[in-house]
């Protein structure tokens, strides 16, 4: 369970095709921190450390299965050496929820199809997939690329989320561009309503 808080910004340096995808992902948090079979967010998708290391800096090590490569960017933008991702660690017992709840389960991409300056911040517009689009309110939450995000407004498939610097200095928006595929986590919450409504 992850809250959508990102706590650092690492980068894959290295990626091995051995059956499934292994991919190595340089990292700020001490290494000898990090159990093996720990699971970390990383660009919002929950993985398994397999391995870590601290040369020539700390590392983690991940393994990736074929199905979770073809439902998030991790193949459909294809992560390669020097690409920055997002990062959390599991949620602890007691620590603060600064977010929302977050499985790690990403659903599918969403493709940015706009961006605009708005003040100091950076309002960005998300197409959904047909499927997922109900699950997106106003006012609600949605994980995007591991980062928890309140939306601001929905028209059909579209749905638009604003941006302050802090945000995008701290995680990986700071370089959003449209085109770009970001993994989408709906509220497992809406998820719910949206279930008890066809059996109301």
């Amino acid at each position: 369970m992850f809250t959508g808080i990102v706590t650092d910004m690492g980068e894959v340096i290295a990626l091995d095709q051995q059956g499934d995808l292994r991919a190595r992902i340089a990292t700020r948090y001490p290494a000898a921190s990090i159990a093996i079979g720990a699971s970390i967010a990383c660009e919002g998708v929950c993985l398994t450390v397999v391995a870590t290391g601290t040369a020539p800096r700390d590392w983690f090590d991940v393994q990736i299965s074929a199905e979770t490569v073809s439902r998030t960017n991790i193949g459909r933008n294809g992560w390669s050496p020097g690409r920055r991702v997002n990062l959390e660690r599991a949620l602890k017992v007691g620590d603060e929820l600064g977010g929302h709840i977050v499985s790690g389960h990403v659903d599918s991409v969403a493709e940015v199809v706009g961006t605009r300056p708005e003040g100091d911040s950076l309002r960005v517009t998300f197409r959904a997939p047909e499927g997922l689009a109900k699950f997106i309110a106003p006012k609600g939450s949605v994980a995007l690329n591991g980062t928890s995000l309140t939306v601001n407004e929905v028209e059909g498939r579209d749905f638009g989320v604003n941006f302050i610097p802090h945000t995008r200095e701290v995680t990986t928006w700071g370089t959003v561009a449209v085109g770009d595929l970001v993994n989408l986590e709906v509220d497992t919450m809406a998820r719910y309503v949206a279930r008890l409504r066809e059996w109301g």
